[in-house]
């Protein structure tokens, strides 16, 4: 059935008429083409025939007489005259069998096997369901890690960002959602990382145990903004193509700072002025409508539930794209440099990191040992320098004296895997004992 729906799919696509224009300029790696206004739209794709081979590009502007093409690939070679050809929007076509796949943005694999297409071609930027009919966030869901079963609980549905530096274990955390997280499918964005890390995240980070039920969309750092950006879109559509049909799906788009920096890149190139730190006033809506693509699904259908990472520069949580994130999900954490150079994994800083999904996430009796915990945490973190320091006498402040003896049951109990402990709440309750 599959084999008939790609072949299907492939019959569709094929057009009797074909497009074709010319290139009249090229400046600052902008490509002006005409004869191609009264087909073309904005978004559309493009492919510029050379003698060295071909090259594609994406239209990121029109003039009355030309359209303005970004190539996704170097310009080198490229001449006034050469003869373009307009490819319309580009669709994706997820597939069931897509599951334990490495794919390119474009549905492409990029394992060296053959790949089967689905028979329903989707957009890669698409409208949100309509949110009066969304459903409810639901029920929580095991996490493998007592601090997210526990103080920062994840619920069915629910988008949390994940707000980090980099080199401190972001990666080592977005891998044990994979495995851990109790979901139907997981689909993975690797937006713009290093080469070298594909491999290594998809045979030891991950393992054959998360490879199993993940489908991994990637763009290498090496590739060009368009594809970059495109790398998110991708991977919303095959989570949303497993949602439709009913299935739980965890979505992990690392990272969003990269699809933000990546859009600057095409925005500034179009002609978009830059406004904070750089970003073009687009950038804020971008993010948000991807964020709100993700989340509960409609009566009858899946959900996704998506973690989003950002990487915070020194920590600057008020940064453009942290910012307009914190401001749009339903929770954050936060991972600090200063609690993993202590050698404490995962680094989260629980003080500052908040799931939205509380209180209705947990029971009156659990929402009175989460207080507890998070009082006794913050109170230790208000005056962590002075107790360093030596400042501190104890039996000044009973709040205090009891957040100091708390704290370094708490500080273990954040490490734990769940899989050891039979009732996190119960061992968390322990750890205030």
């Amino acid at each position: 059935m599959e084999k008939i729906e790609s072949i299907t799919r492939r019959m569709r696509d094929v057009t009797p008429i074909t497009h074709l224009g010319r290139v009249r300029s090229i400046r600052a790696g902008l490509v002006s083409v005409s004869g191609l206004n009264d087909h073309a739209s904005v978004g559309d794709r493009v492919r510029i025939t050379l003698q060295s081979g071909d090259i594609y590009g994406e239209i990121v502007g029109l003039r009355h007489d030309l359209a303005e093409i970004l190539p996704e690939g170097e310009a080198e070679g490229l001449s006034i005259g050469a003869p373009v050809e307009l490819l319309f929007a580009p669709t994706i076509s997820p597939c069931d069998r897509w599951i334990g796949r490495v794919i390119d943005p474009f549905g492409q694999p990029l394992d060296g096997r053959a790949l089967p297409q689905g028979g329903q071609p989707r957009p890669f930027r698409c409208e949100a369901q309509p949110a009066i009919r969304r459903k409810r966030l639901g029920a929580r869901l095991p996490t493998g890690l007592a601090v997210f079963d526990t103080l920062l609980p994840v619920v069915r549905g629910q988008r949390i960002g994940l707000f980090a530096g980099s080199g401190v274990g972001k990666s080592v955390l977005l891998s044990r959602f994979a495995r851990g997280v109790q979901a139907d499918i997981v689909v993975i964005a690797m937006i713009g990382e290093r080469g070298r890390e594909l491999r290594e995240f998809v045979e030891n980070t991950l393992g054959p145990e998360g490879m199993a039920r993940a489908v991994i969309v990637t763009a290498t750092s090496d590739r060009s903004p368009l594809i970059r950006r495109r790398c998110a879109w991708a991977a919303m559509a095959v989570a949303e193509h497993f949602r439709d049909q009913g299935k739980h799906v965890l979505l992990l788009a690392d990272s969003i700072t990269r699809f933000a920096e990546a859009h600057r890149e095409i925005a500034l190139a179009a002609g978009e002025p830059p406004s904070y730190r750089g970003f073009p006033p687009s950038v804020s809506n971008l993010i948000m409508a991807l964020a709100e693509r993700a989340g509960p699904g409609l009566d009858g259908s899946g959900d996704i539930t998506a973690i989003f990472t950002v990487l915070v520069a020194g920590s600057d949580m008020e940064e453009p794209v942290a910012d307009i994130l914190r401001g749009t999900l339903d929770g954050h954490v936060i991972l600090d440099r200063a609690i993993a150079e202590r050698g404490r994994f995962p680094a989260v800083d629980v003080v500052r990191s908040v799931s939205r999904s509380l209180p209705d996430a947990a029971s009156e009796a659990e929402n009175a040992i989460i207080a507890k915990a998070r009082t006794a945490l913050g109170a230790y973190a208000e005056s962590e320098l002075m107790i360093r320091a030596g400042l501190y006498a104890p039996g000044s402040d009973k709040r205090l004296d009891e957040a100091v003896r708390l704290f370094p049951h708490l500080d273990a109990f954040v490490t734990r895997p769940s899989d050891s402990i039979t009732n996190s709440f119960v061992a968390l309750g322990e750890a205030l004992q």
